[in-house]
């Protein structure tokens, strides 16, 4: 399943989503996309950051890794 919302924070956008595993759990996923930079060094995905019962969880976990992720890179 894929969140249609993307986000924008500090000069990256985030999409975070989530896919259903065959288990019934969520893999928590995400695309962050540099805004400055329309080349591909400037997109990142991550797969299966983490596993959540339910999509929610799942998302907001991705949203939170990103904000993470830009925070610590500098």
């Amino acid at each position: 399943m894929r969140n249609k919302h993307i986000q924008q924070y500090n000069g990256y956008a985030v999409q975070p989503s989530a896919h259903r595993l065959p288990d019934g759990s969520f893999s928590s996923n995400l695309l962050l996309e540099c805004i400055d930079s329309a080349r591909a060094e400037g997109r990142y995905s991550f797969y299966s950051l983490d596993y959540f019962k339910n999509e929610e969880q799942a998302l907001q976990h991705s949203a939170q890794w990103a904000r993470n992720w830009v925070d610590t890179r500098g």
